[in-house]
């Protein structure tokens, strides 16, 4: 009987130091869209340096007038300087909201919420749409969106729109990214 309890006690053992890895032993890497836990964060400055933002290293980048959009895999990053007299507000993200559910495919409409950031309040909108499809499967995958407005006196508007498929654990990688925002003399 010793032997059997001390047979089940390594088994249990064995298996719960294997919880976390996958079915190779290998460490579990996360669901699709998972950004690792271990990604590395580079300072990103937009030609005429008004503001600066970190995001994740190794991703592309694609600029095009104020806007520039990270991404790698089934993750992007889209920033976009433009104007605003006023900071916006929830009635401005509710505004926002409608807009989306009339051009917006997959649309799900989220909370609307002022979050505070390094710097400063900061209106999120989050909602769900359909990524583009994958130029080689065709497969659409539904993301989770968070559309961060950063607000600087007297209107500059930065927007950082966060986005990855739905139920990807990606909290503190955008945590990083919407924490790192400055604004720049």
């Amino acid at each position: 009987m010793r032997t059997i309890g001390m047979l089940v006690a390594v088994t249990v053992a064995a298996g719960l130091a294997l919880s976390g890895c996958g079915h190779n032993g290998a460490p579990d890497q996360g669901g699709a869209g998972d950004i690792p836990d271990n990604q590395a964060f580079v300072e990103y400055r937009p030609p005429g340096g008004r503001y600066s933002i970190r995001v994740p290293e190794g991703w592309s980048r694609v600029e095009s007038g104020g806007t520039t959009t990270f991404t790698d895999k089934l993750n992007t990053i889209t920033v976009n300087l433009g104007t605003r007299s006023t900071a916006p507000d929830a009635a401005a993200g509710q505004a926002d909201l409608t807009a989306l559910r009339g051009t917006t495919t997959g649309f799900t409409p989220g909370p609307v919420s002022e979050v505070q950031r390094a710097a400063g309040p900061v209106l999120l909108v989050r909602y769900q749409a359909d990524a583009a499809p994958d130029p080689v499967t065709g497969k659409v995958v539904n993301d989770d969106v968070e559309r961060y407005s950063y607000w600087h006196a007297p209107e500059d508007l930065l927007t950082v729109t966060l986005a990855g498929p739905h139920g990807a654990d990606n909290v503190d990688p955008w945590r990083t990214v919407t924490d790192s925002v400055r604004w720049l003399p």
